[in-house]
């Protein structure tokens, strides 16, 4: 494998994360290359989180650099672990990340956390996405908010354009969003030139 340890997929809500990370665990399976998988924020499994969960249905009202300490503490609970498998010498796959805490709450906060040696931003009509949610389940507070969707899409590709570790994979085709299996041939074609050295 080559220098990239640390792999985010990350997007505005309805971006199909959660769809093209199930299918590149096949296509990481079918070359041998181990990985590990992990999603934030981490539901049920601790205190930050359940104050994540009440905020996104409106039940808790706080400031944005108050929820976004709270999302912070969720991976720096999950560092250890994201340590082990990096020092394992696995690919390390990530469902949001720091990035989401700037796109969404417009706030950058210090992390020690390892860094993301590569980014790909799934790019979806803010439109489509809020979609593709409603058909999946109720949306939360960021995801009924149009314009909350739209600026959080601005601020992920102004992100795009400064950091020269990311990629963007533009989701859409015709005003329409192309099949996963359009995008996950663009995400293969991705990881196969730049995360995995020729076997």
């Amino acid at each position: 494998m080559s220098a990239v340890k640390l792999l985010v997929i990350d997007g505005i809500d309805g971006s199909g994360k959660t769809t093209q990370i199930e299918l590149l665990k096949k296509f990481l399976a079918s070359r041998g290359t181990p990985y590990e998988v992990i999603s934030f924020p981490r539901y049920g499994n601790n205190k930050y989180t359940d104050q994540i969960e009440k905020y996104l249905k409106g039940e808790l009202k706080v400031d944005s650099e108050t929820i976004a300490k709270a999302y912070a503490g969720d991976r720096m609970l999950a560092k250890p672990k994201i340590e082990e498998w990096l020092n394992e010498g696995k690919l390390v796959i990530a469902n949001r990340y720091i990035s989401a805490n700037i796109a969404h709450l417009g706030v950058d906060l210090k992390e020690d956390m390892p860094k993301a040696d590569l980014t790909i931003l799934l790019d979806v009509d803010p439109k489509v996405g809020q979609e593709n949610v409603l058909t999946i389940h109720g949306k939360d507070i960021h995801e009924q908010d149009l314009k909350h969707l739209q600026k959080a899409r601005k601020i992920y590709l102004e992100l795009a354009k400064l950091k020269p570790n990311w990629v963007v994979v533009d989701c859409m085709k015709d005003g329409k969003m192309k099949s996963p299996e359009e995008i996950h041939k663009e995400i293969a074609k991705i990881i196969a030139s730049v995360l995995l050295s020729p076997s």
